[in-house]
């Protein structure tokens, strides 16, 4: 069994070291006659918002890469790599640095995770990546811009990683915990993404009432409202219960199901592309006819 670690805020992180312990812990109870291997593949700096990025890979003929140490985990091998927590998680995965692992496992993310921002997510954009190549992910992320109660998160995401390895290839979970001790936590619950955003609102500086409109070479600033999906976790009182930013919230830990990168094959969509298609091929007929763009 090998569990490939990685995350958005950089390999010198107090959240990555947090899971990487946990998991050491966990890989050391294994059953007799089952290994558990770790290796940490991470970004060498901060990468926090990148969602899946990747960057311009066909403009670079190979990743720069250095051996380091996690504190108090040295003896697990461990890798700061010039690149986003998405090619950090392909290039652990394709074996570049090793065996293909069973499940990347991202994080600990210090903010959580939940609403809209999944989508821009790098802790999140990490396993999504590695479930297109068939691979199970964990991403873990914690309401808290501190290191309190990171312990919990990690014990939290060891036991959630436990039944990942029942579930089928390439299953993806997102958990979000609340800044609690083990003792003030209501427990684990099924949360749906809610539609809360990071961003709320924004609003140029440079608008007022009669203002005139910027001219060419002329520059100002857009101010930005953040939303309830940030470490914080703001005003939550328009989501349902079950929503993932709400059960944060309410005390109680939040784990979802997510899918990678999908044809969408519902009905509504296969009616879309049939009237696109039919009306296109028309389109290009009539131009072809007349050979004339």
């Amino acid at each position: 069994m090998r569990i490939l670690v990685t995350n958005d805020d950089g390999y010198a992180a107090s959240g990555i070291r947090s899971l990487v312990l946990a998991l050491d812990k966990w890989a050391q109870a294994a059953p007799p006659g089952e290994e558990r291997e770790i290796i940490v593949v991470a970004p060498d700096t901060n990468y926090s918002g990148a969602g899946a990025y990747v960057g311009e890979v066909y403009s670079r003929d190979g990743i720069d890469y250095s051996r380091v140490a996690i504190k108090d985990a040295e003896h697990i091998e461990a890798y700061a790599l010039d690149a986003a927590p998405a090619l950090c998680a392909i290039v652990g995965s394709l074996g570049g640095l090793g065996p293909k692992p069973d499940v990347i496992c991202s994080g600990i993310n210090l903010g959580v995770n939940v609403g809209r921002s999944v989508l821009y997510s790098g802790t999140v954009g990490a396993i999504l990546s590695g479930g297109q190549l068939g691979i199970s992910g964990l991403a873990v992320s914690m309401q808290s811009a501190t290191d309190a109660h990171l312990d919990v998160a990690g014990m939290l995401a060891t036991a959630t990683l436990d039944e990942l390895l029942k579930a089928p290839p390439a299953t993806l979970l997102n958990l979000n915990v609340p800044a609690l001790a083990l003792k003030d936590l209501k427990g684990i619950q099924r949360g749906r993404i809610s539609n809360a955003g990071i961003i709320k609102e924004t609003q140029s500086l440079a608008s007022s009432a009669g203002a005139e409109p910027l001219q060419v070479g002329e520059s100002a600033r857009l101010q930005l409202t953040l939303g309830s999906a940030v470490p914080a976790l703001g005003d939550v009182s328009d989501e349902n219960p079950d929503d993932d930013g709400a059960l944060i919230a309410a005390g109680y830990a939040s784990l979802t199901a997510l899918r990678s990168v999908h044809e969408d094959s519902g009905l509504e969509a296969d009616t879309v592309l049939r009237d696109a298609v039919g009306s296109i091929e028309a389109r290009v007929r009539h131009f072809s006819s007349n050979e004339t763009i």
